[in-house]
């Protein structure tokens, strides 16, 4: 059953339509929907970390070893939600952890690792004003993207939900850098977000948050000079410089940042329990002050 938004103006059409193309794709053996459960929450001061193991027959480790080179171009049609405009579709995520897990993709090469373009944020406007929820985007492996084609994922949330259990870590950056780690807050930078911002104000917010970081900018620099994390929210975008995607078997994307961690076969739990997840993202940033 489908279950719609109560938030005003939203309709959620495109969340519809994930739902009912991820039964068709689930039926149609195009899509495999990963089982997971929490094994452990790490309480942090501004936020919790929810660690997940797989619990379903399909090792992880074989998710990043696509035999296909751009299994984006082109996209499998089982798994296509909706054309969002000429430039940009929306497909679903081939294994997901949460059903309706989409993929916002240009629909002609785009590098992964190059810089995201107003087009781009022109289609997460689109979507995000219809059925919204936690962007994010690894810009490379180093940050723990697993495709070169470019995608912004979205994890559909509910209005009333709280958005990624770090929430409030980057709602309280600005205000309590002293309080917060400080490897970890002097490689990120965290800028409001509020409902009148359009696709053209979040690229200019993109822009400065880029150079705040020492990533450069799209004028001077072909590509960002570092690898990053971006997290888009209702609230809050962040970018979070990054120095290798992960450490003792745990690899860390965007997720990983808003306290979502997954553990596999390789994952050291134990070192996990006694250093913490914070020391675990404070290994894998690149401060820029």
């Amino acid at each position: 059953m489908i279950t719609l938004s109560n938030e005003p103006n939203r309709e959620e059409v495109y969340w519809t339509k994930a739902l009912e193309q991820s039964k068709i794709a689930v039926a149609k053996n195009s899509l495999t929907p990963l089982k997971t459960k929490i094994i452990k929450v790490y309480p942090c001061k501004y936020g919790n970390f929810e660690l997940r193991c797989i619990t379903s027959e399909k090792p992880f480790h074989l998710i990043k070893k696509s035999k296909i080179n751009n299994p984006f171009l082109p996209w499998d049609k089982d798994l296509e939600v909706s054309h969002v405009n000429r430039n940009h579709t929306l497909i679903l995520n081939k294994y997901p952890v949460q059903i309706g897990h989409m993929l916002l993709i240009t629909n002609t090469w785009a590098p992964q690792n190059g810089w995201l373009n107003i087009h781009d944020w022109e289609a997460i406007e689109i979507v995000d004003k219809d059925t919204s929820g936690l962007w994010f985007f690894n810009s490379c492996p180093q940050a723990g993207a697993s495709q070169p084609h470019r995608h912004i994922q979205l994890l559909r949330r509910h209005y009333s939900e709280i958005i990624c259990p770090r929430n409030n870590w980057f709602m309280n950056y600005s205000t309590n850098e002293k309080l917060l780690n400080r490897k970890l807050y002097n490689s990120a930078i965290v800028l409001k977000k509020d409902s009148l911002d359009d696709s053209n104000s979040l690229y200019k917010k993109y822009l400065k948050a880029a150079e705040m970081i020492g990533l450069g900018n799209p004028n001077n620099n072909l590509e960002p000079l570092k690898p990053y994390n971006l997290i888009i929210t209702k609230d809050w975008i962040a970018l979070i410089r990054r120095s290798s995607d992960g450490l003792n078997g745990f690899s860390i994307n965007a997720l990983g940042f808003a306290g979502y961690l997954l553990a596999t076969s390789v994952s050291k739990i134990s070192w996990l329990d006694d250093y913490g997840p914070e020391y675990l993202l404070q290994e894998l940033v690149d401060p820029y002050k």
